[in-house]
C-alpha cells in the first residue's frame, strides 16, 4: 500500500510545543502532535472502494495488512506525524471556549490526481482536546457516520467521505441517552476523508484570544491551499474568502433541505470551512415532513437545530465566522453586505430547488405561493417527504385532481387523519399544480426523469441505520453492506430493493436510534 503524502498543515503552521497527551488549554498553536492508541484486535468491517480509489488505493490495498494497521491506528504511516487540532465554538448558541479534536486524529494529507485530502481517524484515542471524554467511539455511531457520509455523497450533498469502518476489539463505556445508565459497547474507528478539517471554530479560537498573528497565518494557509482561485491581496483576499465560504455553506444547506436531512448539532465547531457536511452525530432524516423536527435529544426543548431553522442557523454561524475574521479586515460594512445577501440568495436558491423538485423548468411568479401552500399542507397530517416527492413525478398533465392525489396518497401515514377540509385543500392544490405543469414544455416522461434526479427514492432512514446497527452488534454485517450498495444509487429505481422505499414502521416511531438520538458516540 503506497500513499503520496505531504505535511503542509504541520509544516507551515505552529505546533504545540507540549507533546504530553493530557487534556489542557493549548495556546498559539494550530495543532498538537498525538499518537493514536493501538487497538487490541482491529478488524475491517467495511471500506468504500470509491474513496480508496480517490486517495490512490486499490481493492487489493483495502485487503492488505497495511491498510488494516494504518487505518485502525495500529501503526503510523511512514513519513507522517499524526496530530489533533484545537478550535473553539458556539454550542447551542453559547460560547464554549476551546474545544478541538477530542476523538479525532489527523493522520496525514494525501495527494492524488491533483487533489489533496486529509485522512482523519475518529475514535482512535484521546488527545489534548478530549476534556472529560475518552477519545474513543462506539460501533453504533461509527456505522451511522460511515453510511451517512457516503449516502450524502451519492445524493449530491457536499460532505466529508468515509474510507473505512473498523472494530477496535475494545469495549467502550457509553451512556446512550445521558440518563445515568452507562453500558459497554463495541469500540470502532472510522477513517474520515475531506480536503481539510478546518472549521469555523478554528478561526474563532485565535480571534477570541486576540492571537491575530496566528489568525492571519491560519487564514492565509487556508486560502493558499484550499482556495487557490482567490488571487487578491490584503483585505480583499479575506473578503473574497468569506464570500466563498458563505456561498458554499448556503449551497450545502439548500441540499440538506432538498433531501430532508437534519444535522442535529449545527454548532460553529461543526461547520466546515469548505461548505461540506461534517460531524455526523445525532443527525436524522425527515420521515414525515415536519419543519419543527430535530433528532437531537439535547435540542428537544428549544429545537434550535430543527429542520426548518437550518438556513437561519447557518447564517448565525456565518456571523460568528465574520466576527472571527474581522480583525483581518477591520471594516464591518463589507462583511455585513455579504451576510445580508445570504438571506436573499438563499430564498432564490431554495425557490429554484423546490421548482426542480416539483418539475418546473419555466420560472413563474406564482411558484412561491404554490410552494408555500404545499409545505403547509405537508405538515397538516403526517406525510412522508421522500415518498411524496418521488411519487409526485408520476402525476401526468392530463390527470384530474383526484387522480393526482391518489398518485401520492401512499405517502400519508394515516389516511384517516385526512378530514374533509384537508382533502379539499389537497384537491385545490393539485388543481393548481395541474395548471402549472401544463404550462411546461417537457413531456410527462421528460419531467418525471428530471424530477427523479433531485427527488431520491432511497435515503438513509433512521430505522434502516438502526436495523443495520442491531445486526452488526451481533456480528452480522450483511444489512450494512446491502444498505451501502442501495445508497450508492439513491435516484435509481432499484426494484430489487423496493422494500426500502417505505414509510417508517410503527415500531420505529419512538425507538431510540430511530426517532431521537444523543450526541453520545
Amino acid at each position: 500500500m503506497k500513499l503520496q503524502t505531504q505535511n503542509n498543515f504541520t509544516t507551515e503552521l505552529p505546533a504545540d510545543p507540549n507533546q504530553t497527551n493530557v487534556p489542557r488549554q493549548v495556546h498559539q498553536s494550530a495543532f498538537s502532535f498525538v499518537v493514536p492508541k493501538k487497538p487490541t484486535n482491529p478488524s475491517l468491517i467495511h471500506a468504500s472502494i470509491d474513496v480508496a480509489n480517490a486517495i490512490g488505493l486499490s481493492q487489493d490495498d483495502i485487503l492488505s495488512t497495511d491498510f488494516l494497521n494504518t487505518f485502525s491506528g495500529s501503526i503510523i504511516y511512514p513519513g507522517t506525524k499524526p496530530y489533533a487540532m484545537p478550535y473553539a465554538g458556539h454550542q447551542f448558541g453559547n460560547w464554549a471556549g476551546q474545544l478541538g479534536d477530542g476523538r479525532a486524529i489527523n493522520l496525514t494529507e494525501v495527494v492524488n490526481d491533483n487533489k489533496t485530502y486529509t485522512l482523519q481517524l475518529k475514535g482512535a484515542g484521546p488527545t489534548p482536546y478530549s476534556r472529560t471524554a475518552d477519545g474513543f467511539a462506539v460501533l453504533r455511531s461509527s456505522i451511522r457516520e460511515h453510511l451517512c457520509a457516503e449516502a450524502m455523497h451519492y445524493l449530491g450533498v457536499p460532505t466529508t467521505r468515509s474510507l473505512s469502518l473498523m472494530l477496535s476489539g475494545d469495549q467502550v463505556l457509553r451512556d446512550v441517552l445521558y440518563k445515568g445508565n452507562p453500558a459497554y459497547e463495541k469500540g470502532a474507528i472510522v477513517c474520515r476523508v475531506a480536503p481539510s478539517f478546518i472549521r469555523f471554530g478554528s478561526f474563532e479560537l485565535f480571534a477570541s484570544r486576540e492571537d491575530h498573528d496566528n489568525l492571519k497565518l491560519l487564514t492565509d494557509f487556508t486560502i493558499k491551499h484550499h482556495f487557490p482561485q482567490i488571487q487578491k491581496e490584503g483585505v480583499e483576499k479575506y473578503l473574497a474568502f468569506f464570500q466563498e465560504v458563505t456561498q458554499t455553506t448556503l449551497n450545502m444547506i439548500v441540499h440538506w433541505q432538498r433531501v430532508g436531512f437534519v444535522h442535529g448539532v449545527m454548532n460553529t465547531d461543526n461547520m466546515s470551512i469548505h461548505g461540506i457536511t461534517i460531524d455526523y452525530g445525532p443527525y436524522g432524516w425527515l420521515e414525515d415532513y415536519n419543519s419543527g423536527w430535530t433528532p437531537n435529544t439535547t435540542d428537544n426543548q428549544h429545537k434550535r437545530y430543527r429542520f426548518g431553522n437550518q438556513p437561519e442557523i447557518a447564517l448565525w454561524n456565518l456571523y460568528q465566522l465574520a466576527n472571527a475574521l474581522y480583525p483581518l479586515i477591520n471594516d464591518a460594512k463589507p462583511l455585513e453586505a455579504i451576510l445580508e445577501a445570504y438571506s436573499t440568495d438563499y430564498e432564490k436558491e431554495y425557490l429554484n430547488m423546490m421548482r426542480d423538485k416539483l418539475g418546473f423548468q419555466i420560472k413563474k411568479n406564482q411558484d412561491v405561493v404554490l410552494i408555500q401552500s404545499l409545505t403547509q399542507l405537508l405538515e397538516k397530517v403526517e406525510t412522508d417527504m421522500t415518498i411524496f416527492f418521488r411519487n409526485l413525478s408520476n402525476v401526468s398533465k392530463a390527470d384530474a385532481a383526484t387522480t393526482a392525489f391518489n398518485t401520492i396518497k401512499d405517502a400519508f401515514y394515516n389516511e384517516k387523519d385526512l378530514d374533509k377540509t384537508i382533502l379539499k385543500d389537497w384537491h385545490d392544490w393539485f388543481e393548481k399544480y395541474s395548471i402549472r405543469i401544463n404550462e411546461e414544455t417537457l413531456s410527462d416522461s421528460e419531467r418525471k426523469n428530471q424530477m427523479n434526479t433531485v427527488n431520491p427514492k432511497y435515503v438513509l432512514r433512521n430505522y434502516m441505520a438502526q436495523l443495520s446497527i442491531d445486526d452488526a452488534d451481533k456480528g452480522n454485517y450483511s444489512l450494512l453492506n446491502e444498505l451501502f450498495e442501495i445508497l450508492k444509487n439513491p435516484y435509481e429505481e432499484q426494484p430489487n430493493f423496493q422494500k426500502w422505499f417505505a414509510k417508517r414502521p410503527d415500531w420505529a416511531r419512538d425507538k431510540v436510534g430511530c426517532s431521537m438520538l444523543s450526541c453520545s458516540s
